[in-house]
C-alpha cells in the first residue's frame, strides 16, 4: 500500500481501496462489480454486483457510470465508507466516465486511476491513467504497487465474470 501510494504521488498511504469492472457478452447480462481490499487484503462483505439496465450493449462507458453512480450515491447515504483510492478496470474512456459521475454527485479529491492491459494484454504492461495527466504511468513489472494493483483488478474482474456468468445462466433456463 505504501508503494502504491507513492507511485501514484498521494498525500498519504491508501486503507481502503475499491475497484470496478463491467462483464457483459455482447451486451447481454451486462453487470458490474465492485471489490474492496483494505489493510489486510480483501474485504469480501463489502463487495458489490449492479446489475446495469438500459444502455446501449457493449457501451462499457455508460456500465462504468451508472455503476459508479450507484455506488457512491449509497455511500454518501452512509451505506458503506469513502474509499482512499478508487480504481477503474479499463482505459482513459473508462475513467473519464466514473469521472463524470463522482462530479455529477459532488465528489471531489477522490484519487481515480483506470487500469488498462498493455500493447499485447499481458501481466506486467498495465498502464495507469491518472485525472490531469496526458501520459499514461507504467510501473516497472516487478513493482509491488503493481502488483497489488493487479491483484484488485484481477478480483474485481473476476468477481464481475463470475456475477455476468450467473445472470446468462439463469437466462438460459427460461422458458
Amino acid at each position: 500500500l505504501e508503494a502504491l501510494g507513492a507511485a501514484l504521488g498521494l498525500e498519504r498511504t491508501p486503507q481502503r481501496i475499491e475497484c470496478f469492472d463491467v462483464s457483459h457478452t455482447m451486451g447481454e447480462s451486462a453487470m458490474a462489480s465492485c471489490v474492496v481490499f483494505g489493510l489486510e487484503g480483501p474485504l469480501k462483505s463489502d463487495y458489490r454486483r449492479f446489475n446495469l439496465k438500459g444502455l446501449t450493449p457493449g457501451d462499457d462507458f455508460a456500465g462504468m457510470r451508472q455503476a459508479v453512480s450507484r455506488h457512491f450515491a449509497r455511500v454518501q447515504q452512509g451505506e458503506g465508507a469513502m474509499p482512499d483510492l478508487l480504481l477503474i478496470d479499463g482505459g482513459a474512456g473508462q475513467l473519464q466516465a466514473a469521472r463524470a459521475a463522482l462530479a455529477e454527485l459532488g465528489i471531489e479529491g477522490l484519487p481515480a486511476v483506470g487500469v488498462a492491459k498493455g500493447a499485447d494484454r499481458r501481466a506486467g504492461q498495465e498502464r495507469l491513467f491518472l485525472a490531469g495527466q496526458e501520459a499514461p504511468l507504467i510501473l516497472g513489472a516487478d513493482s509491488a504497487a503493481l502488483r497489488l494493483v493487479q491483484r484488485v483488478r484481477d478480483e474485481a474482474h473476476r468477481f464481475a465474470i463470475a456475477g455476468h456468468r450467473k445472470a446468462r445462466a439463469r437466462l438460459r433456463l427460461e422458458s
